[in-house]
């Protein structure tokens, strides 16, 4: 009896039970562009972030280039299905805080939240670009790199380049070297044109792109990089351009390729395009500071960050910005940094995650990954290199490689397309100004 009034009273509790609502997951929807070996730590993070806890789950999904990624994002926000969390590359911070109400900033989502969040914990080179005047993170730093110059050891040994260019006309000579041992198509490429070429050339060599501290003191500011200097070097360009010592690389990333082939043994981009790199070079590489003009004084000076970061979306109920504050508090882990730091490239986001890969001797193993963190330190930053931040910068980015392409195939002088540039960047930036205000 008692057997048969037990075995009935768990079929009733199973019942129940199965009737009960299961326990409810609230969905995190996270845009992002990374590919290739990224596109993996992305997925990855996910799903160590999800194994963790069981009230939320992280979704990743790709929207292609950092452009596009940024446009979707804008786009769905206007037709009210924009993610809770956007990926958006380092230039389109403007943009993103002139957007009033569309984001959420990050101080106060961890703030609503109750997630222990202490902004000097991260590596202020790189939250100073994300942050207010007054030291508040609007975003939260992820992917963040710098250009660095990838070098195929095996093609400059072959080539009889002994050492390493550090000069631009070093590297100008060990491209015609590498030509004549056979590289026809290369001897030296980048990816991101005007980040290669205006943005970064300028804060290595500690002239201004702008005026206002290149943007990060207002958006009143005026481009000015159609200095002689900068007209010099895109003249150099067009000149080696004629015979394929050098060969443009596009605007975007989707010529890294060239290098991880063998066809470009010397190419600039990120550094993190290390995990790609890694994934596919069949050869022996490394990174090595980028290139300088030795009759500029003072250079080389300091680079400046790329990468991206984390925007959050505006709109959301709180129980999804509670899960989205768990989210980067998952991501500071020390350890997740310093590991996320040592697979992919990019560099660690805080200053223990740096502490416990130099106190492990990582760099001694791994001197590639230390080299651009070597580059953002070279020296305190000027109000030429503590950054950029100007409005309407994606568009403005495609009109600033479209006129180094009319220099490049000889439609127009190299000191005309860059004032043809500044020319209409500026207008684009009064433009953004009125928007802004």
């Amino acid at each position: 009896m008692a057997l048969r009034q037990f075995g009935a009273a768990a079929t009733v509790t199973v019942a129940l039970a199965l009737a009960t609502p299961a326990h409810a997951v609230t969905e995190i929807q996270w845009w992002h562009a990374m590919t290739g070996g990224n596109n993996d730590i992305v997925n990855k993070l996910a799903e160590e972030f999800n194994a963790s806890q069981s009230d939320y789950k992280v979704v990743p999904s790709y929207k292609g280039s950092y452009p596009d990624t940024m446009n979707a994002g804008i786009a769905a926000f206007r037709a009210g299905n924009a993610p809770h969390i956007m990926q958006v590359f380092e230039v389109g911070t403007a943009t993103m805080m002139s957007a009033t109400g569309a984001i959420k900033p990050v101080y106060q989502l961890m703030k609503d939240a109750g997630e222990p969040f202490d902004p000097k914990a991260y590596l202020p080179t790189i939250t100073g670009y994300y942050s207010t005047s007054k030291g508040d993170m609007l975003s939260f730093p992820f992917n963040s790199s710098s250009m660095v110059m990838w070098i195929n050891k095996d093609e400059l040994k072959k080539a009889g380049v002994a050492e390493i260019p550090k000069t631009w006309p070093e590297v100008f000579d060990a491209a015609k070297k590498l030509k004549a041992a056979g590289h026809a198509t290369c001897g030296f490429s980048n990816a991101w044109a005007s980040w290669a070429h205006i943005e970064q050339f300028s804060a290595w060599h500690n002239v201004p792109i702008g005026t206002k501290a290149n943007g990060l003191d207002g958006f009143d500011t005026e481009l000015k990089f159609n200095s002689p200097l900068h007209v010099k070097h895109l003249q150099n360009l067009v000149d080696l351009q004629k015979d394929k010592t050098y060969d443009y690389g596009g605007r975007t990333s989707t010529n890294e390729a060239r290098f991880g082939s063998g066809e470009c043994a010397i190419f600039l981009t990120s550094s993190g395009y290390y995990a790609t790199a890694k994934g596919t070079a069949k050869f022996d590489f490394t990174s090595a500071p980028m290139p300088y003009y030795p009759d500029v004084a003072g250079a080389p000076q300091n680079s400046i960050i790329g990468g991206a970061s984390l925007w959050v979306m505006g709109g959301k109920k709180p129980e999804e910005y509670k899960g989205v504050a768990k989210f980067f508090t998952f991501l500071s882990d020390t350890n997740r940094q310093a590991k996320l730091h040592q697979e992919s490239g990019y560099l660690p986001i805080t200053k223990a995650a740096y502490e416990k890969s130099i106190k492990d001797g990582f760099y001694e193993k791994n001197p590639t990954l230390q080299t651009p963190l070597k580059e953002l330190t070279n020296k305190e930053p000027t109000e030429n290199s503590r950054g950029l931040r100007f409005g309407n910068m994606v568009q403005m980015r495609d009109l600033w490689s479209e006129e180094i392409e009319a220099a490049l195939a000889g439609k127009k002088t190299a000191k005309e397309a860059l004032d043809a540039a500044v020319a209409r960047g500026n207008a684009m930036l009064r433009t953004f100004e009125k928007t802004a205000k």
